[in-house]
């Protein structure tokens, strides 16, 4: 499993190879183009011998994973790429990283110690025999059965029908909290619809996905003419499929098939259609991994009008597609209760009623609940326990080492085997970046644009198009939440995924992988005893108690640390790392009491990603100029009011965070504050995350040339500037969330045009009429805050029909809102805050129809309940805060409100 490594270290090297910087240094240092030629020459020949290597391990299949020789050769191979990868960084270091003295004085000051170009030569070299000897040794010693052959296919298939009929076998008393699953499925194979329909039975593995499958199969076969079950693998072979297809549905009949020996693929089609033309069948393909492998299938399936079915078990989301939305079915995890009965059934058989001894509850519960509901996780789990004696002793040591006993014990082997198909079939772009999230505690919330930051920075995204990386990363979090090997937790307005999980058996199968491969190491205190282990690339530190200084600074393989826990010490942290590992790549140190930034921060050639989010870090060294190859620098909520002139020379840039939160409550028009960037603002070419910037005169003159930019917060904005900033607004076609804050009570803010693409508006401070002219219909949030208008403001705004989220702070001087029918037909938050004369609110039946939660704030002057709120039929939450106790009697009594159930409210203070 090491093609991620491989990819990393070739990706790495396609990078120095094409680097601006050996072209100027082959002109300039003409006295050392021998010896450049010479590591460019040997980097290339790695280059392809490792491309090569790498196309081999994406085909070698499952059969290899116990090959002990095969084994030792890939953990060779891995050592050998990470040295790789160590002469890639220090060549990049030694050619493309030149300080303000220039390259002249740069260069021969490097060259000039002990003949580093030479010793880098002889290193490369070195790599290149070493790669060469491990393809002889693998001749010589590794028996290697290579997935890419069809003739071996079968083989694989082999292997998945065996994993499916351990799951087959768990029918009848295993099969728990299923019921209206299976309900569904038997409706829908005994549905009336003359026409073939596919049904999909859709999940992670675990679920029991082929274990009701064929429970409702056996049920359910004897009322077709003809029936047959057929696993499918990733590697499947068409013909085999087809040659089993036939076999099993001429089962129990006179006649035979001809024979299938010699027949081609076409002739095998030929042969089932016209077994199957005037027959009612009934076909299950279980275990799809290509939405392919049912196409190629369904050539040969005829639609007969004898309502005839195809049932059709994946892991996939693409596969499940191939059957309606009404005839897909979900499998979910179990519910604590179900999960306690199937454990029960498993764990206790030879007890009354399959009861757990209350004196083994606890901490069988406790184990129950580490399987997070998988069926076959619990099977397994209880069939461990069977077999040991039930004592608090045996279960308390179970209950301890249950990660353990799921990666090594040879009766959870099953479980390994089902769960690790997922991992073993991703396409190599998405190993790394699963395995990364497997670094990051149980339960850990990953959030889109944060995961996308960080793979980017770690080198995990491939360039595609014309799309940018954050885009290509977002694609590779669809396909592994499509796989099932995430979990969606939430998506925003727009319908973009914004938060998921890894499942807890995942992730522990996944650790045991970052081991192996010396990818990463997650630290816990509790778990490592202190103890930090040397191997790995990255570092994920979950919590610390005391100074890790001493363990860190030995770590020079070190690529990437991410600190999660905001009280670990952190006196020396920084300055140590800038210090002793200078080929870093990613510092996430958000939350950290960290004061100061090292001058030696420049040092670190090689880091993208720099992280000081609620830091107490106050001045940001001329120094960062340096970090030439800089994507991402968060200083948000940081002390830093300030950047260094020579931010302007991070031209690769991609992010920038400085907004500092002066009052949380965002009461205030100075809610925040930003920083100021005055000169060179517009060499930022590639910025697409600007907040907060400080409004002055050039930089908003220069905003027009961040045309890349997708969101942009800027504070200190006076009237004089809004002419000049609407016109380098609407050069950002891109420009997606934008918020402008005024510089003070008294200005207004005149936006007469604006991107036609933004979706979230925030808008501090006076409004001029003509700004609501420029609001374009692709808005789905807008805020307006201290904008004290006197005219009603919806009117306007109702012509926004996509608009999802309205807020209005302290925005209208009104005394009457009305939301008149078919007003706001897509909204789904309100929100009215600090209005203080508005006493009527009207809500008329047909308006705001879709509406779930609504927030009314601190409206002192209403007096009365709004007058149709009982028309919000869709209305999810109602919220009303800061009110009188007088105001509450009222709401409790108006039986439009008091009945509701979801019903918050707060007192003024």
């Amino acid at each position: 499993m090491a093609e991620a490594v491989i990819l990393s270290t070739v990706l790495k090297i396609g990078v120095a190879l094409g680097n601006k910087a050996v072209q100027q240094a082959n002109s300039q240092f003409q006295k050392f183009i021998t010896q450049l030629t010479e590591l460019q020459g040997r980097m290339g020949r790695i280059r392809s011998e490792l491309r090569l290597m790498h196309g081999f391990l994406c085909r070698v299949d499952i059969r290899n994973l116990k090959n002990q020789n095969y084994g030792i050769w890939v953990q060779e191979l891995r050592m050998l790429a990470h040295k790789i990868e160590d002469i890639v960084d220090e060549y990049l270091y030694l050619i493309g990283h030149k300080h303000d003295t220039g390259w002249g004085t740069y260069l021969k000051k490097g060259f000039k110690q002990p003949n580093v170009m030479l010793s880098l030569n002889r290193i490369a070299k070195e790599a290149e025999v070493n790669l060469a000897y491990l393809f002889q040794a693998k001749d010589r010693w590794v028996t290697v059965v290579d997935g890419g052959n069809s003739s071996d296919s079968s083989y694989v298939v082999e292997r998945s029908q065996h994993l499916a009929s351990i799951s087959r076998s768990l029918v009848e008393e295993d099969l728990v909290g299923v019921d209206k699953s299976r309900e569904k499925l038997e409706k829908m194979l005994a549905g009336d619809d003359l026409e073939r329909c596919v049904i999909a039975l859709h999940g992670m593995g675990g679920l029991g996905k082929t274990a009701l499958a064929a429970n409702v199969y056996k049920k359910e076969r004897g009322k077709f003419e003809c029936h047959a079950w057929v696993s499918i693998s990733q590697t499947y072979s068409i013909k085999d499929v087809l040659k089993y297809l036939i076999t099993e549905l001429y089962k129990g009949r006179n006649s035979t098939a001809a024979n299938m020996d010699h027949m081609d693929t076409k002739d095998l089609q030929d042969e089932l259609k016209a077994f199957l033309d005037d027959k009612k069948y009934l076909i299950v393909l279980d275990d799809v991994w290509d939405p392919e492998a049912v196409n190629d299938l369904f050539r040969a399936l005829v639609q007969n009008q004898k309502s005839s079915r195809v049932l059709v078990t994946t892991r996939i989301d693409g596969v499940a597609h191939h059957a309606l939305q009404d005839r897909r079915i979900t499998l979910e995890a179990l519910s604590r209760d179900h999960s306690w009965e199937l454990f029960c059934k498993m764990g206790f058989s030879r007890y009354t009623n399959h009861k757990c001894p209350i004196e083994l509850e606890e901490l069988a519960q406790e184990i129950v609940s580490k399987c997070k509901g998988i069926p076959l996780a619990i099977v397994a789990v209880g069939r461990l326990l069977f077999v040991r004696d039930k004592t608090r002793e045996e279960f308390k040591r179970i209950h301890d080492q249950l990660e353990w006993e799921l990666v090594n014990n040879p009766s959870m082997e099953h479980v390994r085997n089902i769960l690790y198909l997922s991992y073993i079939y991703l396409p190599t772009h998405l190993k790394s970046c699963f395995l990364y999230c497997s670094l990051f505690p149980e339960d850990y919330l990953f959030r889109r644009k944060k995961l996308a930051r960080l793979w980017t920075a770690e080198g995990f995204i491939e360039e595609r198009g014309a799309s940018t990386l954050e885009e290509v990363a977002e694609g590779y979090m669809k396909e592994l939440l499509h796989r099932n090997m995430l979990q969606l937790v939430e998506r925003n307005l727009f319908g973009r995924i914004k938060k998921f999980r890894m499942h807890d058996i995942l992730r522990e199968l996944a650790v045991d992988l970052c081991q192996n491969d010396c990818f990463g190491v997650a630290y816990e205190e509790e778990k490592c005893g202190g103890y930090l282990e040397k191997d790995g690339r990255r570092l994920v530190m979950h919590n610390l108690k005391k100074n890790i200084e001493q363990s860190i600074s030995s770590l020079h393989q070190l690529r990437s640390i991410t600190a999660l826990d905001d009280s670990m010490p952190s006196f020396t942290l920084l300055p140590l790392l800038s210090e002793k590992t200078r080929y870093m790549t990613v510092l996430e140190l958000a939350g950290l009491p960290i004061e100061k930034i090292p001058y030696a921060i420049g040092d670190l050639f090689n880091l993208r990603h720099l992280s000081l989010r609620n830091s107490k870090v106050k001045m940001v060294p001329e120094s960062i100029e340096k970090l030439s190859n800089l994507l991402t620098l968060d200083l948000y909520n940081s002390d830093v009011h300030k950047l260094p002139r020579g931010i302007v020379k991070l031209k690769k840039i991609r992010h920038l965070f400085a907004q500092k939160i002066i009052d949380p409550s965002a009461r205030v028009l100075l809610w925040s504050s930003g920083v100021s960037i005055s000169k060179g603002l517009g060499n930022l070419t590639n910025l697409q995350t600007l907040q907060a910037l400080v409004a002055e005169d050039e930089s908003v003159r220069q905003l027009g040339e961040l045309r890349q930019l997708r969101s942009l917060r800027l504070c200190n904005v006076k009237r004089v500037y809004c002419e000049c900033l609407c016109n380098s607004l609407v050069q950002m076609q891109f420009l997606s969330f934008l918020d402008v804050i005024a510089s003070d009570g008294n200005e207004v803010l005149w936006l007469n045009a604006l991107p036609s693409k933004v979706q979230k508006l925030y808008l501090r401070g006076q409004l001029d009429k003509e700004t609501f002219k420029a609001l374009g219909q692709n808005l789905y949030e807008l805020g307006l805050n201290l904008s004290q208008l006197i005219e009603d403001p919806l009117p306007s705004l109702s012509r926004l029909t996509n608009l999802a989220e309205l807020y209005l702070n302290k925005a209208y001087c009104g005394k009457k809102l009305a939301f008149l029918k078919e007003w706001f037909p897509n909204l789904k938050t309100l929100q009215l805050k600090d209005l203080p004369h508005l006493d009527q609110l009207e809500i008329e039946e047909g308006s705001m129809a879709t509406l779930e939660r609504l927030f009314i704030v601190n409206l002192n002057s209403m007096t009365e309940v709004p007058a149709g709120i009982e028309f919000l039929v869709t209305l999810q939450y109602l919220c009303f805060y800061e009110i009188t106790p007088g105001f509450l009697t009222l709401l409790r009594q108006c039986p439009r409100v008091g009945g509701m159930r979801r019903f918050w409210h707060t007192f003024l203070d």
